[in-house]
């Protein structure tokens, strides 16, 4: 597997596995059997503050900083050594922690709280399995210089209140009755080798401000939640920087994507060929239900234009339970992964329900999956139908 792919992979699906003996891809570090994608020059999404970008929404923002934050106090217990791996906690003690930072018991927070545990599972921040807990390989790549940070808020945090009925100590029972999965199984060391060298090549050409204003563009590229304004970046604005750009972007999988002057990054079409994608079935299912209502009807009445996959037409819940067969509880998780990924956004309508648009990972279409994308639609609001036909034809002619 190249490192493009690599990185591509990691992208869609969160931690690239490694065989052991394996070489970790560049631009990767490697945590004991996985790899993580590191940003050059040690920076962090939180650049994106410092240009007044936005980056990409997270549900309940506040709520999941605070669980991560419980889920750091219970699982860094030695803040001598780094953060990550930590040791595994019951998650009755990380509600608990929360219970205490907040100051409430309810269960509306306690619903909340799980929820924000779900989405950090989801990406990498930490792992669940079976009641227990632990820091995920994301943890890993926080700079080392925020420690000295990160330790003082350890140290703020209130301890959680211990009921008189507890009769085992959180250590005793993660003992006696730590699980068999091995997704929580602890690893064995922390970084086993630190990322190699990925965009020295290129980058060292520019001076100290060149390059700055070169990572920064890189970074709001690949993680502002909307294109950006090539006038906020110089090194958009500019020819020789932007090509450098591009070829940053091309060694992980990446292209560059222009919507008149604003820019965006996404998947390369020949990676993601090979790449595929991190969806399953129930997911796929519930987002063509989407893109059906609210971009192929709307486009179809004349309401939106021919080339938008952004709508603000949106689909209604209560329409998505009526067209599919999936169970409400497989419907719901499907929609809450849609959510995280960035390809289903939720819109409230007043006193209704409101509904799903398409996400704002729409913007990082190439032209070639744009037009992939409407041939899929075609096929499936209309399989019968002579343009359907078409499709099938063409396609089959360009195999041959």
């Amino acid at each position: 597997m190249t490192a493009a792919h690599a990185h591509a992979a990691a992208r869609a699906a969160g931690p690239l596995p490694l065989a052991e003996g394996a070489a970790t891809p560049a631009g990767m570090v490697r945590l004991a059997g996985l790899a993580v994608p590191v940003w050059p020059d040690g920076v962090t999404p939180s650049l994106l503050e410092e240009y007044q970008v936005s980056p990409p929404p997270v549900e309940r923002p506040g709520e999941t900083r605070r669980v991560l934050a419980a889920c750091l106090k219970c699982c860094w217990s030695d803040l001598s050594a780094d953060p990550w791996p930590g040791a595994t906690a019951p998650v009755e003690r990380v509600l608990d922690t929360y219970r205490a930072l907040i100051g409430r018991t309810d269960d509306v927070m306690r619903n909340w709280a799980v929820g924000a545990l779900r989405r950090l599972h989801d990406s990498a921040w930490v792992v669940m399995a079976d009641g227990f807990v632990r820091l995920g390989p994301r943890c890993a790549t926080w700079p080392v210089e925020s420690y000295g940070q990160l330790k003082e808020l350890m140290r703020r945090l209130p301890e959680p209140e211990r009921g008189e009925l507890t009769v085992l100590r959180d250590a005793d029972l993660v003992e006696a009755a730590g699980p068999d999965d091995q997704s929580l199984a602890q690893p064995h060391a922390g970084r086993i080798d630190g990322a190699r060298a990925e965009f020295d090549d290129l980058l060292d050409a520019f001076d100290e401000r060149r390059r700055a204003e070169v990572v920064a563009a890189f970074m709001a590229l690949e993680f502002a939640a909307e294109p950006v304004q090539e006038s906020r970046f110089a090194a958009l604005r500019d020819p020789a920087p932007r090509r450098v750009l591009a070829e940053m972007l091309a060694r992980r999988g990446r292209t560059l994507i222009q919507q008149r002057e604003r820019w965006t990054s996404g998947y390369d079409d020949a990676v993601a060929a090979k790449t595929g994608t991190a969806l399953g079935e129930s997911e796929r299912a519930v987002l063509t239900l989407v893109l059906i209502h609210s971009v192929a009807i709307p486009r179809a009445e004349g309401l939106l234009p021919e080339d938008s996959w952004l709508s603000p037409h949106a689909t209604p819940v209560d329409e998505l339970r009526r067209h599919t067969q999936l169970p409400i509880g497989e419907l719901e998780a499907a929609l809450r992964v849609l959510r995280h990924a960035g390809l289903l956004a939720q819109v409230k309508a007043g006193e209704e329900a409101g509904g799903y648009v398409p996400g704002p990972q729409f913007h990082r279409l190439t032209q070639a999956a744009r037009r992939r994308l409407q041939e899929e639609l075609i096929l499936a609001a209309g399989p019968h139908t002579p343009l359907a036909a078409a499709v099938r034809a063409q396609r089959k002619t360009g195999d041959e």
